[in-house]
């Protein structure tokens, strides 16, 4: 079988690798291709490493089962899938291939001279390394333009991020962008620099925690600590430990301070343990690390103001804009969001924080401004004379708050005064949710029910804005919409789905004992019958993707492109009234 999708056609995809990285992206993308009978190849050179990386993909799929993640079924067909080889003649063909080997550059520039001569002629090479630079990968390829980095990050089977850098002239990673999410990750694009976007933040930390371990303090309370400033679930040294990174952590800080800032640079202590090979003592589980409150102010002052002067320094490098950077730094390393995090705190604060930890630190740059921040929570890609307007908020499932509101309503005002555009698609980012509807941690924090009603009046305001737009507005229904997320598809002129979707429209909020504050009790009656509408809206019952289509609420069910097909209907409909 083959899958065919966003005009490239995948009839099989390699991993060239079978070590750390290798098995978990193997499995990750047998899991997200078995549907489609698109079947993965997991090729090493060495029939050790094949066998533990068989081994590593079993034990992963058993867990997962006994935690209910997937049934025994589903599990088998997956293993099934994938396949592991040793001989290279089964890339071939394959439309994708991955480089996922050790992180040295001289192995990797072999293995893609290696793939020239093997790969098919329009396959995409890939490799997943998590610093050396595009343009040194591949500066002995014949075709380097497509090749590319696809960067992702531990584990690959669960952590969503990707961050996906390719060189001058490279033509593959707008496909692979639209092919990542199509599958499930979270792609982001990055400017070729050593280390890319999230590199020098979560190395730098490392290198923030080893600085306080040479002033004493010791790796589990440092842990505790940065868990709590930053939310990770996991601090510094523990991770550490976890990647057996000592080396690989040496080798990167040190040419980070060749490519960024003199600060990083790897300690002493760092150095001694790499030759040593000794992993730090951390918590063990259950057990607790005692501090003093003096102790934790000191400590989270060093870790935010080193974190803040990191993300800052990438972003004025003009590697990521903010709203990826934003976006990669929380998933990436499963943190607190940057951004909002500092407006939480104020650029006053901010200011203080990154001063006084370059002021102790010589070589950190202080960044040149510290914020208020206006965090992207949706994106725009203008395609000729049609504007793809999506909400971008995959851990929210894209639920809606008064900032995508706010952003929702700047970005249509613009697109009604833009004179070279006949339209405008709205869709959402992934394939599980347009929109989940309101944020209810967000509607539960408005102070008085005075805010509350100004926030409904303005959504509403929002969504006619939408409606009387003068241009057609096609909504892409790229997975379930309730409450909030139904009503704003309700507003726009037509809607198509994604075909297959069991979960498209609800409206829950008779069963939370209110009622639907932007129009869905007006606009659905008037989009389908009205003895359907009211059973939807009197019981908090929902409709699927063929319901909706036989309803005529959706214009049509799109086994494909999705966007592509909002995006033609856009110029085929006549302007609206």
């Amino acid at each position: 079988m083959a899958l065919t999708v966003f005009g490239r056609t995948l009839q099989r995809v390699a991993v060239v690798g079978s070590g750390n990285l290798g098995p978990d992206l193997a499995l990750y993308l047998s899991r997200a291709l078995a549907p489609f009978d698109v079947p993965v190849v997991l090729h090493d050179v060495f029939s050790g490493a094949l066998e533990a990386g068989r081994e590593r993909v079993v034990r992963k799929l058993g867990r997962a089962t006994e935690s209910g993640v997937f049934n025994f079924a589903e599990a088998q067909e997956i293993l099934s899938n994938l396949s592991f080889t040793l001989d290279k003649s089964l890339l071939h063909g394959c439309g994708l291939v991955v480089e996922a080997a050790v992180e040295r550059l001289d192995v990797k520039q072999a293995i893609f001279e290696d793939l020239e001569r093997i790969a098919a002629p329009g396959a995409i090479l890939a490799s997943s390394s998590s610093h050396f630079e595009p343009e040194r990968i591949f500066a002995r390829l014949r075709r380097p333009e497509r090749a590319m980095i696809q960067h992702f990050f531990y584990p690959a089977e669960r952590n969503p991020l990707v961050e996906l850098v390719g060189a001058p002239g490279c033509q593959v990673v707008d496909w692979s962008a639209r092919f990542y999410e199509f599958i499930g990750k979270v792609p982001v694009r990055v400017k070729s620099r050593f280390g890319y976007a999230v590199g020098p933040v979560f190395e730098g930390l490392a290198q923030a925690a080893l600085l306080l371990e040479d002033e004493g303090f010791s790796p589990p309370i440092i842990d505790a600590i940065a868990c709590r400033t930053l939310g990770l679930t996991a601090g510094p040294f523990g991770v550490m430990n976890a990647l057996g990174g000592a080396p690989a952590l040496q080798a990167a800080l040190d040419e980070f301070g060749r490519a960024i800032m003199p600060w990083f640079k790897a300690p002493d202590s760092l150095v001694q343990r790499a030759t040593a090979g000794v992993p730090w003592r951390t918590a063990d589980k259950g057990e607790t690390a005692s501090y003093s409150s003096a102790m934790f102010e000191r400590i989270s002052s060093r870790i935010l103001g080193a974190y803040f002067g990191l993300v800052l320094e990438v972003l004025e490098s003009g590697i990521a804009t903010l709203g990826d950077l934003s976006l990669a730094v929380e998933l990436g390393l499963a943190i607190k969001p940057p951004f909002s995090l500092m407006n939480e705190l104020g650029f006053k604060k901010v200011r203080e924080l990154t001063q006084a930890y370059a002021e102790d630190h010589a070589g950190f740059r202080v960044p040149k401004d510290c914020g208020p921040w206006d965090v992207p929570q949706l994106t725009r890609e203008d395609r000729d004379d049609v504007a793809v307007v999506k909400i971008r908020r995959p851990r929210a499932l894209n639920q809606l708050t008064s900032d995508v509101y706010r952003q929702l309503d700047r970005e249509f005002a613009a697109i009604k005064a833009d004179p070279r555009l006949r339209g405008a698609v709205l869709t959402g980012f992934g394939t599980k949710a347009f929109s989940t509807g309101g944020d209810i941690e967000a509607l539960a924090a408005f102070p008085t029910a005075e805010d509350a009603r100004k926030h409904a009046e303005f959504a509403s305001g929002v969504l006619r804005r939408i409606e009387t737009l003068g241009k057609p507005v096609i909504c892409a229904l790229n997975g379930l919409a309730v409450g909030a997320g139904s009503e704003l598809a309700y507003a726009c002129t037509a809607r198509v789905a994604r075909k297959g979707i069991p979960l498209l429209f609800g409206q829950p909020e008779a069963r939370l004992g209110v009622i639907p504050s932007s129009g869905a009790t007006q606009r659905l009656p008037r989009l389908i019958d009205f003895s359907t509408a009211w059973r939807v809206l009197r019981s908090g019952g929902h409709l699927s993707g063929e319901d909706a289509h036989r309803l005529g609420l959706v214009r049509e069910e799109v086994d494909g492109d999705l966007v592509g097909r909002a995006v033609e209907l856009a110029r085929s409909l006549p302007p609206a009234p």
